[in-house]
């Protein structure tokens, strides 16, 4: 591959299904299995073919992910070479990849910000189909996408939503494309007969415009297809990470430790049970706790509390009544307090 790869990462939602952390921090940015879940999507892009001749364009919402974001990128990844494109209207997935249209040229990945899989990219330098769909089977699938096949395993048509299961091969929300500006030719025609479904201009429907118009578009499988995109999903995807994580174990007197767990080299905990299934992030302190199946971010205070099933956010505070006792299960956002 020749010609300059443009991954694509749209991230401009509100995240409301992540509140409260998305009212400090846009969602790429809150940790699972001990970092952002925006490293998770940059490690994913480590086997695209010559990485350094790649860019990355990230749609960002407004206020948050226009500040964060790039100071985010330009803090952690230095090297690479990114742009920004703000989408301040919410009008759907076509919509915020047409806002960059200047970019819609040559190859092209696109990846929404809340998918993490487990997949190699470097097959795209030989691929000649003119598109690929990332998929896999699910049980009920009639809160995604799915893609509709002929017996030569060729897409026919993308469904978004479907109302019925008898198709659960699910678009897990990454997709190349040999030329953008096909995309770009498909979203133009997409927006002049307002294909649209609740106001949203979704890329499932110019996919299907460019197939149309004669584009083959194939599907590649993953097995491992990790969500991000509400809390309970986010502490699913924390314990499948943990799970797979080669964890140094974390030796402290009076502190014992279930793994799996991340500790960060910073954090101090003390007096206090951990695991399985806890992330802790940079200089947290803990004491006197019982914590289980639960995400801390960077800089929580958690004191004399017996928590499960929770996502404590940056620099939040829970004082507890001790650690005996039912597990709370608590969703604190950035910068609170909380006493039990």
């Amino acid at each position: 591959m020749t010609d300059t790869l443009k991954i694509f990462i749209p991230m401009a939602g509100w995240g409301t299904r992540m509140r409260p952390h998305t009212w400090s921090k846009p969602k790429p940015l809150v940790s699972v299995g001990g970092k952002p879940s925006l490293d998770h999507l940059m490690d994913m892009f480590a086997s695209i073919p010559d990485p350094a001749n790649a860019e990355f364009i990230f749609i960002v919402g407004p206020f948050l992910g226009e500040l964060q974001i790039p100071a985010y990128v330009a803090e952690h990844y230095p090297t690479v070479k990114a742009h920004y494109v703000v989408q301040h209207e919410m009008k759907g997935q076509s919509h915020a990849l047409y806002l960059a249209k200047e970019h819609l040229r040559g190859p092209m990945v696109v990846c929404f910000s809340d998918t993490l899989m487990e997949t190699d990219f470097s097959f795209i330098a030989g691929e000649s189909a003119d598109g690929v769909a990332w998929v896999k089977p699910v049980e009920d699938p009639r809160r995604f996408g799915v893609a509709e096949l002929d017996a030569d395993g060729w897409v026919t048509r993308f469904i978004e939503k479907p109302q019925t299961m008898d198709n659960n091969l699910v678009v897990v929300g990454c997709y190349y494309f040999k030329d953008a500006g096909r995309l770009r030719e498909a979203i133009e025609e997409q927006m002049r007969r307002n294909l649209t479904l609740k106001n949203e201009f979704f890329l499932a429907d110019a996919i299907s415009l460019m197939i149309e118009g004669g584009a083959k578009v194939c599907t590649r499988r993953v097995d491992t297809w990790l969500d991000t995109g509400t809390i309970e999903a986010t502490l699913d995807t924390n314990r499948f990470m943990l799970e797979r994580l080669n964890v140094e174990t974390f030796e402290r007197s009076g502190v014992k430790v279930i793994p799996p767990v991340f500790i960060h080299d910073s954090a101090e905990v003390a007096n206090s049970e951990i695991g399985p299934h806890v992330s802790i992030g940079a200089g947290c302190v803990i004491r006197d706790s019982r914590i289980e199946d639960s995400i801390l971010e960077p800089g929580a205070e958690v004191n004399a509390a017996a928590l499960t099933h929770s996502l404590i956010g940056k620099q939040a505070k829970v004082q507890g009544r001790g650690a005996d006792g039912p597990a709370a299960e608590l969703n604190v956002g950035d910068d609170s307090t909380v006493k039990l």
